[in-house]
């Protein structure tokens, strides 16, 4: 059975930084990518930053581009969202997601946390 644990949110000033953390228990084999996703207030969730499991290129989307990282760390599995220069438009709920390869859709989803960021 496979878990997805995220920490590392937190109430932050504009310009500070947050790495978030989301950690993997369970079989990984049929692991096809691992998404950072955020719901805003008011609007609806979004997906942030991929990583592909086999490799290749990560994603983020355009307002995020060069402020945050996805990194993967595979002897803790672990990956991780660095996030920096934080804008108030950053606040949300992020959550970590799976797709494996036999989907389409996610098949397991962390239960967030919770990213303040004040001006």
């Amino acid at each position: 059975q496979v878990q997805l644990v995220e920490s590392g949110g937190g109430s932050v000033q504009a310009g500070d930084s947050l790495k978030l953390s989301c950690v993997v228990s369970g079989p990984t084999s049929d692991f096809g990518e691992m998404d950072w996703l955020r719901t805003r207030p008011g609007k609806d969730r979004e997906l942030v930053s991929r990583v592909y499991w086999d490799g290749g290129s990560p994603y983020y989307i355009n307002s995020v581009k060069g402020r945050f990282d996805i990194s993967r760390d595979n002897a803790r599995n672990t990956v991780y969202l660095q996030m920096n220069n934080l804008k108030p438009e950053d606040t949300a709920v992020y959550q970590c997601a799976v797709r494996t390869m036999k989907s389409l859709g996610y098949d397991y989803l962390g239960q967030g946390t919770r990213v303040t960021v004040s001006s």
